[in-house]
């Protein structure tokens, strides 16, 4: 099985089945046969040497990225390759490599390199590139998504294990939807944008893309530094607790007319799908107002925004537009008549749609929404390179002109065998809170990771009977899917039990007691649960409860909640029924 996860790359490391040198040469060579148009540059074997070298004097349980290989968006600095930014014309130097980029590799992880990427960082497409479109890791003919295009696939690939991106319009989010990877957009300012080619300077976020949200954690505590040298840096206010489970989380869901899905009916059932998973994880699902959201998202580019990217590199424009993609020179060149009338004007706007968007927020823990609405081939987006790209920033346009934070999640594979992704957002500095809500979503929906077509653990199931209020949409059930439970069947034991209501409350519970004299059969559903979610699962049964042998009426026997005969004492005895729904319902 291939390493997958930082911790079991640095448990490899430890137990010597792998060392450094033998890793990193191995994914270095990967990354020189690429086929999806994913890397600018690479470093050299020389410069690899180097990096292992730093590790000397420091053992794996030093250093939390011992030895951890990852990709670097080409607008960010990288000492050692030159920064293009996408236009060859562009290209420099840096003397230094970006704040972000030294904390990690200061944390003990390797670059391999710079990635492909929408010129200037302007596109969700990943398309917009004189290096050639980078490819969609499961089907090269579709798009990858923009504009950090190729930082999303050479992690869905497994070239490395995680890849900086950046995101002022979606671009920390699109790819990752795409890839079946999660994307993490922190709160802008938290991560420090100081060696980075800026698209709108008071807008972007350096963003991380990795295969699992406790990869994220594990780069968030790294690389969420507040730096002196950048005036837009903030420190991170960790005011949101991390979640332990998702069941009574208020999550709000777009009105349905709010929703779009340009045509694409398989991401529509998909999305529907994740939302009554949701559900059945436990979720209160909230009816939300999106349009003061979608309001304010028209101002990133009909406003004066797109004056920012012209600010960036004003220089090199006004002298070098020619050498810029044509969608690049009209988008950034239709930024020249605007005034700063027409800024104040917007930026007034803007913070009327804030105060309306905040209080909207106050009414839930986090909104749920598609990270996109559609997908497109290659060849479609050529063919309508601006509207296209637009339907893409649908669900994503508004998050950092509105200062949230937000995290892209794989949700489930279609028929077309192309992944489909939703977003969680909430307020600024609620990134942690994100990452654990989506860690227990990855541990509930145990989804391939990236492009590999392996699990996060490869894991056997455990059959689980219930009788009471772990049944399917009943109070505790929800307890049972976050484990990854799936329902397997609707059956019966044999008829050899006795059936109590037991004292005590909310949630109400039911007592199976084995007796073969007196017995009936009882209404029972049998779950799979992965074999090392068990213990979870009898952590949350009280006493008199436990899981012993239970026959089922075609002679079976399977694991479930049994009762302590002691334990009806007092207890309303309900054999009759024959069923718990039918007590509850009687």
């Amino acid at each position: 099985m291939a390493l997958l996860t930082i911790e079991q790359l640095l448990a490899a490391y430890r137990e010597g089945s792998v060392t450094p040198f033998e890793l990193l040469s191995e994914k270095l060579k990967s990354a020189r046969n690429d086929q999806h148009n994913a890397w600018i540059s690479l470093i050299s074997d020389e410069q690899l040497a180097l990096y292992i070298k730093g590790l000397e004097g420091f053992n794996v349980d030093d250093l939390p990225l011992y030895g951890v290989p990852f990709a670097i968006k080409d607008n960010i600095d990288l000492e050692g390759l030159n920064t293009t930014a996408g236009c060859v014309e562009y290209t420099y130097q840096p003397q230094q490599s970006a704040f972000v980029v030294e904390l990690l590799i200061s944390a003990g992880a390797i670059p391999l390199g710079k990635t492909n990427l929408d010129q200037f960082a302007t596109g969700l497409v990943g398309t917009r590139s004189p290096f050639g479109a980078a490819k969609n890791s499961f089907n090269p003919q579709y798009i990858s998504g923009g504009s950090s295009s190729g930082s999303a696939v050479t992690v869905a690939t497994n070239q490395v294990f995680f890849s900086l991106g950046t995101d002022t319009a979606g671009s920390g989010r699109v790819p990752a939807g795409f890839n079946n990877i999660l994307g993490l957009k922190p709160t802008k300012g938290t991560l420090s944008s100081t060696g980075l080619v800026p698209a709108c300077r008071t807008l972007d976020c350096i963003t991380f893309f990795a295969r699992t949200a406790d990869d994220l954690e594990i780069l968030q505590k790294v690389a969420a530094v507040y730096d002196d040298n950048d005036c837009y840096s903030r420190a991170y206010l960790n005011s949101r607790a991390p979640v332990e489970c998702l069941s009574g989380l208020k999550v709000g869901v777009p009105k349905a007319e709010q929703l779009a899905f340009f045509g694409n009916q398989e991401y529509q059932v998909q999305f529907e799908q994740c939302v009554k998973k949701w559900q059945q994880l436990g979720a209160e699902l909230i009816e939300f107002d999106l349009s003061p959201f979608l309001d304010a998202a028209k101002l990133l580019y009909q406003g004066p925004w797109v004056a920012e990217r012209y600010a960036a590199i004003q220089g090199f424009f006004d002298e070098n537009s020619s050498a810029c993609l044509p969608v690049i020179e009209t988008i950034i060149g239709g930024a020249k008549s605007l005034s700063a009338a027409d800024t104040f004007k917007a930026m007034y706007k803007l913070q009327e749609y804030k105060v309306v968007c905040d209080n909207l927020l106050e009414q839930v823990d986090v909104v749920l929404t598609p990270t996109t609405g559609s997908i497109y081939t290659i060849d479609e987006v050529n063919a309508d390179p601006i509207s296209l790209n637009s339907n893409l920033g649908y669900y994503t346009n508004f998050m950092n002109l509105l200062d949230y934070s937000a995290i892209a999640v794989p949700a489930s594979f279609g028929p077309s065998g192309l992944p489909f992704g939703f977003t969680l957002f909430a307020p600024a500095f609620s990134d942690r809170f994100l990452v654990s809500i989506a860690n227990r979503w990855q541990k509930a929906q145990p989804l391939p990771l990236g492009a590999t077509g392996q699990t996060l653990e490869p894991h056997t199931m455990m059959e689980i009977m219930v009788c009471g209020a772990h049944m399917e949409g009943l109070p505790l059930n929800p307890q049972l899917v976050e484990l990854g439970g799936v329902l397997k069947a609707k059956t019966r034991t044999s008829e050899n039990y006795r059936f109590y209501a037991l004292a005590g409350g909310p949630p109400y519970r039911p007592g199976l007691v084995r007796d073969t004299d007196s017995g009936q059969s009882i209404e029972v559903e049998v779950w799979h649960i992965p074999t090392q979610s068990v213990g979870s699962l009898l952590a949350q049964i009280p006493h008199p409860l436990g899981l012993g042998s239970v026959e089922l009426e075609d002679g079976r026997w399977v694991k479930g909640f049994i009762c302590e005969p002691i334990a009806t004492k007092g207890a309303e005895e309900i054999t009759h029924l024959k069923s718990w729904r039918n007590y509850i319902n009687k």
